[in-house]
């Protein structure tokens, strides 16, 4: 396009630009949504899911520009006010459709906001965000017929293998192949036992688990095909590694959806989705590793303190806890922390107490050589926070602090 002073080509040169980048930021969108293991084992689930969020802000911003832009600009060119320069647009259907797309995005990015999302139902909410995929095909008739788009074969052509690929991905990974994994492994529920004040595990067997190629440290989407949970699926991680067709979860209590996984009988039927997440022993760049753990944070922690490799006085492990009485596991922890000769240290006391387990002097007691280790990281978001700025003023290199932080 050539550049011209007329307002009107102004608005349109900003309207196309706006368009181009919301189009090809919506597939981006679209990919992230996918859950492709290769995407999210190399960044990391928490990454991506970071991404989606924010570039969600940016794809509705600037579907919106575009619209203003593209209005302001008919209505320069046609020498008509707003109002009429919109009613003109919308007797074109692929406007229409546009317009509408557009409002499905903002339903959606309303619904998502931090201070609507914690408001609604997770159901609720779902449900809304399902509608990102129709305000997405409606963008994509809009795109088709554009001028952008439209004006050459090539372009259409590559435009739509764009999208055909995304699409298949998205089908592929989150509709056959949970399904398959269901007909492959015909997990089912074998036990649910408490395991402390709010804290359940739930022991799920199956056919050749080892097929799943589920890493310690690692988290699975979760559907238990009972009547009021089979709708949601729930991210949790392993807190036992997989041995004899066995794997173990652990829950801790914190709305319906876990309240409810308290109540699963035996025999229920699951399906998983996975393995995701990067917090894994392919992140190790130094001999010695801790681990640090908060609360239900302890689960990842748990498995990879009894898998990773290591000689005497190679691994650590401290557990960040309120109370003794909500230490999980704490007989298997002591057995493997002697098995292993590693050590294991318990840091307790109420958050906001004057004495602070993590701060950086702290942590430099217990582990005089901190900034030589690698450290995997996991539990709530402010202490994963507050801990990861320990680490770094005790000396811990940024990038050997290892974390995924999940709050959905």
């Amino acid at each position: 396009m050539r550049p011209s002073v007329r307002l009107d080509a102004l608005f349109a040169t900003g309207a196309h630009l706006a368009g181009l980048l919301a189009g090809y930021g919506v597939l981006v969108m679209l990919l992230l949504m996918a859950r492709v293991p290769a995407v999210e084992h190399g960044v990391g689930a928490d990454q991506v899911a970071r991404w989606h969020a924010l570039g969600g802000r940016y794809v509705l911003s600037l579907c919106l520009g575009h619209g203003v832009l593209a209005l302001c600009g008919y209505a320069a060119h046609t020498g008509t006010d707003l109002l009429s320069a919109a009613r003109g647009l919308l007797g074109y259907p692929g406007i229409a459709a546009a317009v509408a797309g557009t409002g499905l995005l903002v339903a959606v990015g309303v619904t998502s906001a931090r201070a609507v999302r914690h408001r609604v139902r997770h159901e609720t909410w779902r449900a809304v965000h399902l509608l990102t995929y129709l305000g997405a095909a409606l963008g994509f008739s809009h795109q088709m017929a554009g001028p952008d788009v439209a004006g050459s074969m090539f372009t259409r052509w590559l435009w739509a293998m764009l999208h055909a690929t995304v699409v298949v991905l998205l089908l592929w990974y989150r509709g056959v192949v949970p399904v398959r994994q269901t007909l492959c492994h015909s997990l089912r529920v074998l036990e649910v036992r408490a395991e402390g004040p709010a804290v359940v595990s739930v022991v799920i067997q199956g056919i050749g688990l080892d097929r799943l190629r589920a890493e310690p440290g690692q988290f699975l989407r979760w559907r238990f095909l009972e009547r009021r949970l089979w709708r949601t699926a729930l991210p949790f991680s392993l807190s036992a590694p997989v041995r004899d067709d066995v794997l173990r979860i652990t829950v801790k209590t914190a709305g319906d959806h876990t309240r409810r996984i308290r109540r699963l009988r035996a025999g229920t039927r699951v399906l998983a989705t996975g393995p995701f997440g990067a917090l894994t022993a392919h992140k190790r760049t130094r001999r010695k590793v801790l681990l640090l753990a908060g609360g239900v944070g302890i689960t990842p922690m748990r498995t990879l303190f009894e898998t990773l490799p290591g000689g005497p006085g190679d691994l650590t492990l401290l557990y960040r806890a309120g109370h003794a009485d909500q230490l999980l596991f704490r007989g298997e922890l002591e057995a493997i922390a002697a098995a292993r000769q590693a050590r294991l240290h318990y840091l307790l006391g109420p958050s906001g107490a004057a004495f602070d387990p993590l701060a950086p002097q702290a942590l430099r007691a217990l582990l005089p050589d901190l900034a030589e280790h690698d450290v995997f990281l996991c539990g709530p978001p402010g202490m994963a926070d507050a801990a990861t700025a320990a680490l770094v003023r005790a000396g811990v290199p940024p990038e050997n602090i290892h974390a995924e932080r999940f709050t959905f």
